[in-house]
């Protein structure tokens, strides 16, 4: 299985295989054909209030990821990340997400729950 994270502004690469948005938002000055999303979930993306307890500077990231996998329990969210590991199980997948840092953020945390 190829899970890997990507920013969504880095130029899309032929092996990206298929291109999953996991923002909740669009992220600002992309354009829908300069990004090639081929998926765009966002029930799989961290609740609002999530997003702002940890942008806010609330917490850790391994509390982040831990209320995260808690949100990623709820049937519509797990039946998305069984859609994407299925996904994956076939050829590869790029997360992509407007993330300055995603290796902190939750695309990460999805690309390891989708590798297990």
């Amino acid at each position: 299985m190829s899970v890997r994270v990507r920013r969504v502004y880095e130029p899309p690469e032929p092996d990206d295989g298929v291109r999953v948005l996991v923002d909740r938002l669009w992220p600002r000055g992309l354009s829908k054909d300069a990004a090639r999303v081929d998926e765009w979930p966002k029930d799989l993306t961290p609740s609002a209030e999530l997003r702002r307890w940890y942008h806010a500077g609330e917490g850790s990231y391994e509390e982040f990821a831990s209320r995260y996998e808690a949100e990623l329990a709820a049937p519509e969210a797990a039946e998305l990340l069984d859609r994407v590991r299925d996904s994956a199980g076939k050829g590869p997948v790029t997360l992509l997400t407007a993330s300055k840092f995603p290796e902190r953020s939750h695309a990460t945390v999805l690309a390891r729950l989708l590798e297990t």
